[in-house]
């Protein structure tokens, strides 16, 4: 099902025509409204009449989020506060939080978004929608729940965690979407498993999952775990919050973005330049039709590709690629570039490891170390035994010490480095309870 046929299968020269039409009246809307933008254009030589169509969209300046942050709470609203009818925020665990303000209208288009995710993931009006994101100031629950009211599906607002009432409603209400996060989808499946509760059992046909960096390993995993389709979601509050782009179910090939409402590019991270269709690198957002909240070329930090080849769904929309990580949450060890995403797939493609783990990164005689700590899946660790899974050293285990050597060959086949590698029982790794995971434990910091 395609929501909103007109714009999802547009001609690229159309789309484009329409791209350069708002661009033009959202980079004329902040230079009289946004004091901001103001100093930004002057300082950057520029005034609204030189921007023609989307060809010039790089001579405008670049908004980063250091710059919301430095104007908190409402310095970026281009409405006044009054007209402002929903205000979100990040969590702001390292600092001021981002805060983001929505107009009745930049509600709407927010409804839009989300409701063709939706139909990209599979529903269709009369479904049932079980949303695990959170609600609060966090967009992701609201985000979700007004474009399913809006495509006619219904929503139970459960929230993220409490893992036993998610499971007695998949059971006793039999949703036929669900929403969460990609680590919270894996410990429902543990957790169903546990429980001997066939997954096959339960009505739920799609998992829309964000939030977070996941793996096409990961999605092979809860597909084969939860008997679903798993489809990826991005967003990002400062854009807009869920709803900027969304896999479609038929071909799970890169996520469609809403390219009529965010105008996307992707930069080098160091010098800002823009790069060729299909090339990795940071992911640039302008908002075209924002009006509490408008934004021009968004530093997102996150790491993917782009291409603007028709997907076989019938949808003409650009794709962009699964995020591979953040451009300040790359790792460098030892003047290598390390992503967890390259862990996880690493990981995922060894036998008898559950897919859950922690990286540690810490730093000795002014060295950086890094060990993945990943769990052994229970088949093994019954094999095993847990008495003799606890004796150290592991080389006194010949099957876990066989395991343990296979992982680090893995990962240092991977990412080009020794890592040292620790084996755990099964449920010794961080879980998601419902919000995003935190992969990596970063102790360098502490020295």
């Amino acid at each position: 099902m395609i929501w909103n046929e007109r714009i999802e299968t547009m001609p690229r020269a159309e789309m484009q025509k329409l791209q350069s039409e708002r661009l033009r009246k959202i980079v004329a809307y902040v230079y009289e409204r946004v004091p901001f933008y103001r100093r930004q254009f002057a300082e950057a030589g520029i005034t609204p009449g030189d921007i023609k169509d989307i060809r010039d969209l790089t001579k405008l300046p670049f908004t980063r989020k250091a710059d919301l942050r430095d104007n908190y709470p409402f310095g970026l609203f281009a409405v006044p506060r009054e007209e402002v009818v929903r205000i979100h925020a990040s969590s702001g665990t390292t600092g001021k939080p981002i805060v983001v303000g929505y107009t009745r209208d930049d509600l709407q288009i927010w409804a839009e978004v989300c409701a063709r995710c939706l139909a990209l993931s599979g529903a269709k009006p009369g479904d049932l929608f079980q949303n695990a994101y959170g609600y609060g100031l966090f967009t992701g629950g609201l985000g979700m729940h007004y474009g399913a009211e809006y495509m006619g599906v219904g929503v139970v607002p459960i929230s993220g965690g409490n893992t036993a009432r998610q499971i007695m409603i998949l059971q006793d209400f039999q949703p036929d979407i669900m929403a969460c996060t990609p680590s919270y989808a894996l410990t429902l499946a543990d957790r169903l498993l546990e429980e001997g509760i066939d997954p096959a059992s339960l009505r739920v046909r799609s998992f829309i999952l964000g939030a977070e960096p996941w793996t096409e390993e990961m999605r092979r995993e809860l597909e084969s775990k939860l008997h679903v389709d798993a489809v990826n979601i991005y967003g990002l509050s400062e854009i807009i919050g869920p709803g900027v782009s969304n896999e479609c179910v038929e071909v799970k090939n890169g996520s469609h973005i809403m390219e009529d409402h965010f105008l996307p590019e992707v930069i080098d991270p160091e010098t800002g330049e823009p790069l060729p269709e299909g090339q990795v690198g940071e992911l640039v957002f302008t908002t075209l039709t924002k009006q509490a909240l408008p934004l021009i070329r968004y530093r997102t930090g996150d790491l993917a590709s782009i291409t603007y080849e028709p997907c076989q769904c019938g949808r003409t929309l650009a794709r962009m690629s699964r995020v591979l990580g953040r451009v300040d949450d790359m790792l460098i060890i030892r003047g290598v570039n390390v992503f967890p995403s390259q862990v996880e797939a690493a990981l995922l493609t060894v036998k008898h490891l559950a897919p859950h783990y922690a990286i540690v990164v810490t730093r000795e005689n002014h060295l950086d170390q890094m060990e993945v700590q990943v769990e052994v899946s229970p088949d093994f660790f019954a094999q095993v035994g847990a008495e003799v899974f606890g004796r150290h050293p592991f080389e006194a285990v010949e099957d876990i010490h066989r395991l343990q050597e296979q992982v680090r060959h893995t990962l240092r086949e991977a990412l080009g480095i020794n890592v040292a590698v620790t084996l755990l029982p099964p449920g010794q790794a961080p879980r998601s309870e419902g919000g995003k995971l935190r992969r990596v434990i970063d102790r360098r910091v502490l020295k």
